[in-house]
């Protein structure tokens, strides 16, 4: 098994990925190739001690840019290390795929470099947010697809129940439907429709979920179009930072919150950490013949580490043939 990191991609590549790739290697005792310049990554390595013979750069001359237009620069910087890095996944030298580069670069990638899975309609990309039992909860899909079919939402459910179940260890996992109510027969058409597909897979689908129930952990999985998933991951993940904020001007804001916050620091500072991105690794791109793991823009080396665990597992898991199999036993009827 082969991972490949984009060593360019990201806010603060590429030291935070070269120290991700280092850690990984030590701690996983994994092969990695990484791409990007290699003049700039052999310089950031010779910072550290580890097993060079787990590594390898292939050489790349061009950076996709968050500004860059997603299809365009995949298609006009076919040397840019995030191109590079797919391509060796689609030619299966590596088989796995890390980056924390443009978004819609990765997810163009995925389909236009990597390509479907035969059978996908459309892949979905499955971040992941924390419920209040320290979990998690997949949204599938968490913005790669804005307007969907029933056909890509039943796929999206039966993709992200592999993943959940493969990858991240959740025995039988919950799959619910997001919506403006619970009952069935809520919704419009394409909630209506997917419904009624997805009562008859085989899957643990326990119905409909109200947004304000997200982190409830009521469910293990929120099966939504891209438009409905990005707003729900976006608006939760604003409520959490604007909530810490809060917290942290009300304890400061006199004496009496300033030497409570003393007393109660480690526990806020747990609390902080449950909440941080880093311990989830990233996003994967689920319906492409590969792992493909997008990681937050803002990556350091212990979310790019973490990331390149979730390539690791993904590939054990067996995901990509995990689907395959799925998609021979259930063939949706509304499409």
């Amino acid at each position: 098994m082969r991972i490949v990191v984009d060593g360019m991609g990201g806010d603060n590549a590429p030291k935070s990925n070269i120290e991700g790739v280092v850690n990984a290697i030590k701690e996983y005792n994994v092969d990695i190739i990484i791409t990007g310049d290699k003049d700039l990554l052999e310089k950031e390595l010779s910072n550290y001690d580890f097993d060079k013979s787990k590594l390898e750069i292939v050489h790349t001359t061009e950076v996709i840019e968050n500004e860059d237009k997603p299809v365009k620069a995949i298609r006009s910087k076919k040397d840019s290390s995030m191109v590079v890095g797919l391509r060796l996944v689609k030619e299966g030298k590596a088989q796995a795929f890390i980056s924390a580069g443009n978004t819609g670069a990765v997810l163009a990638g995925g389909v236009f470099v990597v390509g479907r899975i035969k059978g996908i309609d459309r892949p979905c990309l499955c971040p992941a947010l924390p419920n209040v039992k320290r979990g998690m909860t997949i949204i599938a899909d968490g913005g790669a697809n804005a307007d969907c079919k029933p056909i890509n939402l039943v796929q999206f459910a039966g993709m992200s129940n592999i993943y959940a179940s493969k990858v991240l260890q959740i025995n039988n996992p919950k799959v619910a439907l997001a919506n403006i109510g619970i009952e069935e027969g809520k919704g419009n058409d394409l909630v209506k429709k997917s419904y009624e597909e997805l009562k008859n897979l085989d899957l643990n689908f326990i119905g409909n979920i109200e947004a304000r129930d997200v982190i409830n952990a009521h469910t293990d999985i929120i099966v939504c179009d891209g438009f409905t998933g990005n707003i729900l991951l976006k608006s939760t993940e604003g409520v959490a930072m604007s909530v810490m904020k809060l917290i942290k001007e009300t304890l400061l804001s006199s004496t009496k919150g300033k030497l409570g916050a003393m007393l109660i620091k480690d526990d806020l500072k747990k609390l902080k950490g449950y909440m941080d991105y880093s311990e989830y690794g990233g996003a994967p791109l689920l319906g492409v013949n590969g792992g493909v793991i997008k990681a937050h823009g803002s990556s350091d080396s212990k979310a790019i580490k973490n990331a390149i665990n979730q390539g690791i597992k993904f590939v054990k898991g067996n995901v990509v043939k995990e689907i395959e199999e799925f998609l021979e036993k259930n063939q949706p009827g509304d499409k």
